[in-house]
């Protein structure tokens, strides 16, 4: 019993620990950015002025594409984040026919949501090729595609899907092309450059378009609606903060964007910097940015990272393992729940964290939930395979002695299928490393962090930043269960 309440107290402290968090992130004002360095770059900036404007404010950094920000809006996760006039009519009010800024503002009122000013420039979608293989096929114009099917075309994963997308562009321009694929839109640019994609979706204001020697297509039948850049807010946001926001109306025109792009992608200066930057220079706005050291950087992700595995990894314990008994002696009911626990498990992973999006918001919650879920499955299966392995001689022996059931199990089957637990328990711990840093898609931060931000920037170093840490975190994990086997099961 003792056993029992101290994992309650546990649980209990966790579920405390988290409803503080959420208190205390309640009083703070969320700006949330995009999958992609402009986008991060004036979700920065955003952050700044809010925080020069005498609000608390969290920037949480390139949370995946339009779908996954728009939900985080609608139910407050975030309070902001910069978006695109064109991206709000063809993709969140595809339905609407929007003709005009107003009727996208009338609309958005009736969401209780609100834009600011134009912050000065139109960053459309373009379709890019590199300059020497335009030429060697004489494409100018996107119209002129449709003369060479067998072009291979590489879309960033969002593009695939938008109405303002490949869909769109293959209906109005006619195009019989089959070898498309989707893929990050940062890694598009390395595809164009080894030469094994020959077209891409690019961002007019992309720094990479020179990088690369690239050419940008004209769109001839105009198929791509103006993409004015702004922020998007929730109507509670104080009015402090939009006049804050409104404060960078006009004032980043194509040309200053495209280099504050190429200050991130190709100089490799963090966003935080390039921000504060601009915002001396265009309003006299003085921020403080400290840039946190390497080893500083990795133990902030250890401990988020640890948090997810770790809570996920005790809440499946304490659902699994019971789960597991009960399914040992009731076939019945183990039958449906290894059904269950088997569906989850197929589960795409990345699926899973944006579905839980509309009903635990982004952050830790449904990244400890989607591990929880894939944890289960281990440490269940191989709690029924170890009551299974029991021999039947040692089971008659604790039945002759007169045992209750409880006591058989807890002092003799529980203890004799204890090392098949452990080895459940060790395969789940070993998978939440490596899947949490998928959480960092929606927020949750942990070693996924680095990752992303690597690939975005194309900065190996980054990448071993996060790579590394969670590599020798799994082998710890590996290595903690292993002793504790030998320490407790094997003596047992």
């Amino acid at each position: 019993m003792s056993e029992t309440r101290s994992w309650f107290s546990g649980l209990a402290l966790i579920v405390a620990g988290l409803m503080s968090s959420a208190t205390t992130l309640a009083a703070t004002t969320v700006i949330g950015s995009k999958a992609f360095t402009e986008s991060v770059i004036l979700g920065e900036l955003a952050a700044q002025l809010t925080k020069e404007a005498g609000f608390d404010v969290e920037h949480r950094r390139q949370l995946g594409g339009t779908r996954v920000l728009w939900s985080a809006l609608v139910r407050g996760d975030v309070q902001c984040y910069p978006e695109y006039t064109g991206t709000l009519r063809t993709e969140i009010f595809a339905t609407q026919p929007l003709r005009s800024d107003d009727e996208l503002r009338e609309v958005l009122a009736r969401e209780s949501m609100w834009t600011s000013k134009s912050l000065g420039f139109n960053n459309t979608y373009v379709l890019g090729m590199r300059r020497d293989r335009a030429a060697e096929l004489g494409i100018t114009r996107m119209s002129q595609l449709a003369d060479h099917p067998t072009l291979r075309f590489g879309f960033s994963n969002e593009f695939m899907e938008r109405g303002d997308g490949w869909p769109g562009i293959r209906e109005h321009y006619h195009l019989p092309q089959q070898d498309v694929r989707g893929l990050s839109h940062d890694l598009a640019y390395r595809g164009l450059a080894s030469r094994s994609l020959d077209l891409t979706d690019l961002y007019s204001t992309d720094a990479e378009i020179v990088h690369y020697d690239l050419t940008t297509l004209a769109d001839d039948a105009k198929f791509f609606p103006v993409y004015d850049a702004i922020f998007v807010c929730r109507d509670d946001v104080p009015d402090a903060i939009r006049d804050a926001l409104n404060r960078l109306g006009g004032r980043i025109d194509e040309k200053a964007m495209t280099k504050m792009n190429a200050r991130a992608a190709l100089d490799r200066e963090p966003e935080s910097q390039i921000a504060a930057s601009f915002l001396h220079e265009q309003l006299g706005v003085v921020s403080h940015i400290e840039v946190d050291s390497r080893s500083a950087r990795i133990w902030r992700r250890t401990k988020e990272h640890l948090a997810m595995v770790g809570i996920s990894l005790g809440l499946a314990i304490l659902v699994a393992v019971p789960l597991g008994i009960v399914a040992f002696y009731r076939r019945g009911v183990g039958r449906v729940v290894f059904a269950v626990a088997d569906v989850l498990q197929t589960l795409p992973a990345l699926a899973l964290l944006v579905f839980l999006i509309p009903w635990l918001g982004i952050g830790y919650a449904p990244a400890i939930v989607a591990l929880f879920l894939y944890s289960v499955l281990p440490i269940l299966r191989n709690t029924h395979t170890g009551l299974a392995d029991i021999p039947r001689d040692l089971r008659e022996s604790a039945e002759a002695l007169g045992l209750p059931r409880m006591a058989r199990l807890r002092f003799v089957e529980l203890p004799l299928s204890a090392r098949s637990m452990l080895a459940g328990i060790r395969t789940a711990a070993v998978i939440n490393v490596g899947t949490a840093t998928l959480g960092a898609l929606i927020g949750a931060g942990g070693y996924g962090q680095p990752i992303l931000t690597g690939i975005r920037l194309d900065d190996t170093n980054l990448i071993l930043e996060g790579a590394v840490p969670a590599a020798v975190l799994a082998l710890l994990v590996q290595w903690v269960f292993g002793w504790i086997e030998r320490r407790w099961v094997t003596a047992k």
